[in-house]
């Protein structure tokens, strides 16, 4: 055995007692646990034996054997349940992969550069490997300590942050990841009082057994949902729908619909969008349709502009002016313009659609069937409904 990995044997447990107290400074979480002396004691165990089977195998180049594994695996599993939180678990890995590395070139010494890369290049798959088994004990562990419903709410949070713990977590919760998801946000109308966290974890309880798929709900007027695959498939744009419904039943509030595609490396920015989308789409007592990038793209760019952000608010006052306008004029584009289809789905005479018409001409001046009513128009009762179901 050369100078290096003895010196490093004989630091095995200094270095381990250090560990224990850098990660008990530095995670509050780690800290309460081992604020008892015999779990303390149990840590410092656990964090000897890592360094010395890192000393023994390293030096003949041997992998960590099913036992070493299973041993690492089973410590992951005691933190779950001694009730760690998962930002936790990330930040005491975090600190071991960087301690890792620091002690080994506290211990180098001049000459022995080929000692110190031997070390690192087996920390490097050894690393990964006692990594990923310490989290599957973790995860593991977590079964017994957290609902099904939070455990899919941590999913969601990991693929939309793009934490790599998100492949163990779905092998876990028995959820395969895909390829790509539509990130499905609800917006809830805002007014009333916040539904009761109470409610909301029941809620959500409900959700994750009816549909399956990752989702988060963070915000008080905000449900996320992961729906595997892309908008232009239409059973995935069903789901989507199916879930804002769902969500809007359940809170007994009008809710808007957002989504916007994007494989699993993207997700961070997909989110971003369908706030974006579901900011400018509709409040439906009960949702109709899942907007996407291409429904209201002209009401996400009127809406970097003030000057026509202030134009529009005027021509949606002019509006506000006649009988049930805003209603008419939606389910009139909606339905392509057909007089017959807009009246039968609004239960009134094609008269009243006529009438109703042209009393928007009369406040506005503008023209519903027209190409500049069109553009106008739509613009303006999007913004309405964005705002008022």
């Amino acid at each position: 055995m050369g100078d290096l990995f003895k010196l490093l044997e004989s630091r095995v447990g200094a270095n381990a007692r250090r560990a224990v107290e850098i990660y008990a400074r530095e995670v509050p979480e780690f800290r309460a646990v081992a604020a008892d002396a015999s779990a303390r004691e149990a840590l410092v165990e656990f964090s000897v034996l890592l360094r010395r089977r890192t000393v023994e195998l390293a030096v003949d180049e041997m992998p960590l054997s099913s036992d070493d594994l299973a041993a690492i695996a089973a410590a992951g599993r005691e933190r779950a349940l001694a009730g760690m939180s998962l930002k936790a678990h990330d930040h005491v890995l975090g600190l071991h992969s960087a301690l890792a590395v620091q002690e080994l070139h506290e211990a180098a010494g001049p000459g022995e550069a080929d000692a110190l890369m031997r070390l690192l290049g087996w920390l490097g798959p050894q690393g990964t490997a006692a990594k990923d088994a310490y989290t599957h004990g973790f995860l593991d562990g977590q079964r017994n300590v957290l609902t099904f419903a939070h455990r899919v709410q941590q999913l969601a949070e990991a693929l939309l942050t793009g934490d790599p713990v998100a492949s163990g977590l779905a092998e876990v919760l028995g959820l395969p990841l895909a390829a790509g998801y539509t990130v499905t946000v609800v917006r809830i109308a805002g007014r009333g009082p916040d539904t009761p966290a109470a409610e909301r974890q029941k809620i959500v309880g409900a959700l994750t057994a009816e549909h399956r798929v990752p989702l988060r709900w963070r915000e008080p007027l905000e449900v996320v949902a992961l729906v595997p695959g892309d908008t232009a498939q239409a059973r995935v744009r069903r789901s989507a729908l199916d879930f804002a419904r769902a969500v809007a039943g359940a809170v007994g509030r009008p809710c808007a619909v957002g989504a916007s595609s994007a494989r699993r490396h993207a997700l961070p920015d997909a989110l971003a969008m369908a706030r974006r989308i579901a900011e400018a789409a509709p409040l439906r007592a009960v949702p109709r349709e899942v907007s996407t990038l291409q429904d209201v793209f002209v009401e996400l760019g009127a809406g970097r502009l003030p000057e026509v952000e202030r134009w529009l608010r005027q021509v949606a006052q002019q509006l506000a002016r006649g009988p049930d306008l805003v209603t008419t004029l939606d389910a009139y584009y909606r339905h392509d313009m057909n007089r017959l289809a807009t009246a039968s789905h609004l239960h009134i005479h094609p008269r009243t659609v006529d009438y109703r018409l042209h009393r928007a001409r009369e406040l506005t001046g503008i023209a519903p069937a027209t190409a500049h009513g069109v553009r106008v128009l739509t613009a303006a009762v999007a913004r309405v409904l964005a705002v008022n179901p």
